[in-house]
């Protein structure tokens, strides 16, 4: 039995921000979706798939694996999952198989497929995003094996070769762009709206030109405290945001919000209350926050995530000979992936029943563990315990000697009394 390994996706290259903000799904989504995914194999020719969701700013992508590959089923199941046709979708994403979707999941995670070539967030979400598969039972030992091999070839790409050295990340080019509008960026007051990852980037290199005051607004007030702590400044509540944005000079937005949090009134007005002075505003949500009418007022400087990327690729032939030495390790990377997949096809019988033997073994130490941590007494765990390895042992034979006709469980019932019922000589 060989394994297929299947990735589909969606990304900055190919989907427009708005298809990708259908197909977002935050890290809390993950498990329930996956089970959704999952459980729509089931019922099908497909029931044990393995599958891992990867979403970010700039992708959502789907990879499974499993003895025959199921790619229309489980671009079905993306489509109705975004509410869109799947000849929209089609259109819009790719699909790889095998060799292919290593290679793809290795570039992914080095950052040679990122809208800012070779950033580092990327390898820490796919690492959330492997570890959201696993918590939620969905990863099996073909994925597992895929992005393991992904992390260490992402991180012999850092190590070796230029790539990251040339990055330049989404929040410099905000702040470069800022600097543009504003003479001097220490008489402006810069407000952030979220509190993750990006945002913590973002209001890491504001804070470096030192703005005369920084403020951060969250749905949870603790979080946003934290993060303004840091930067000296003050945190807000979301509530307070439309009737405080006129006090603002430049705002970077970035939540898991499903719907925009800044609307064209709200800017509207605060454009009045500054008497017209600009605003440079910044929209990193994929969902956006910032309603796309805002870009055509007058006096509003609006850039998007696909925006910002457009200025940080620029700078990019110098990297070319960094990708190239890339391409390279990643190439022996899918090399040897590939050689441990067909592998796997021809495992001798012995390494398989090895193998199984362990993970029931794994499975009811970790049970007696639990029973432990309970309070359960030793002996009652032992007895749970020693029953339910017996079981396991014992299950198939017992199944196979209630199946079939006569003729087949005599046979049967020879074998298994020779493998069990062995008399110590």
């Amino acid at each position: 039995m060989g394994m297929s390994v299947w990735a589909l996706g969606l990304n900055h290259t190919t989907a427009p921000l708005d298809l990708r903000g259908r197909f977002a799904f935050a890290l809390d989504q993950i498990a329930p979706t996956l089970q959704s995914l999952r459980s729509s194999f089931a019922s099908g020719r497909h029931p044990q798939v393995e599958a891992a969701i990867i979403s970010t700013c700039n992708r959502t992508e789907i990879y499974c694996a499993s003895e025959h590959a199921a790619l229309d089923h489980t671009f079905g199941w993306l489509a109705q999952s975004g509410g869109v046709a799947p000849a929209l979708l089609r259109s819009h994403a790719y699909t790889l198989h095998d060799g292919d979707a290593a290679r793809h999941a290795f570039r992914v995670a080095s950052g040679l497929d990122s809208m800012v070539l070779g950033e580092a967030q990327i390898l820490g979400q796919m690492k959330d995003a492997v570890r959201a598969a696993e918590t939620a039972g969905a990863l099996g030992s073909t994925l597992n094996q895929l992005f393991q091999r992904s992390f260490a070839v992402a991180k012999e790409v850092r190590t070796a070769t230029e790539i990251g050295a040339h990055s330049i990340s989404m929040a410099a080019a905000a702040v470069r762009l800022a600097g543009q509008l504003f003479e001097d960026l220490r008489t402006t007051r810069v407000l952030f709206v979220g509190a993750g990852e990006m945002i913590d980037l973002a209001a890491t290199h504001f804070a470096a030109k030192e703005p005369k005051s920084i403020a951060i607004a969250n749905r949870t007030l603790e979080r946003g405290e934290k993060l303004a702590s840091r930067f000296g400044g003050e945190a807000m509540r979301l509530a307070d945001l439309p009737s405080r944005l006129a006090e603002f000079d430049i705002i970077v937005s970035c939540t898991a919000s499903t719907l925009p949090i800044i609307g064209l009134g709200a800017v509207e007005r605060a454009l009045k209350a500054r008497k017209h002075r600009p605003m440079f505003m910044v929209d990193l949500a994929v969902p956006r926050d910032i309603e796309p009418e805002v870009k055509a007022l007058e006096d509003i400087y609006l850039y998007t995530v696909d925006d910002l990327a457009q200025v940080v690729q620029q700078g990019q032939a110098n990297r070319q000979a960094a990708v190239a030495q890339a391409e390279v390790i990643i190439d022996a990377g899918v090399q040897s992936f590939m050689h441990w997949l067909g592998q796997r096809g021809t495992v001798p019988l012995i390494q398989q029943l090895n193998a199984q033997a362990d993970e029931w073994r794994a499975a009811e130490m970790a049970r007696a563990r639990k029973l432990l941590a309970k309070g359960e007494s030793v002996e009652a765990v032992l007895e749970a315990m020693s029953r339910g390895l017996t079981q396991k042992m014992m299950h198939g034979a017992m199944a196979e000697l209630h199946a079939g006709d006569a003729a087949s469980r005599e046979q049967t019932a020879q074998t298994i009394s020779r493998l069990f019922l062995r008399k110590e000589r």
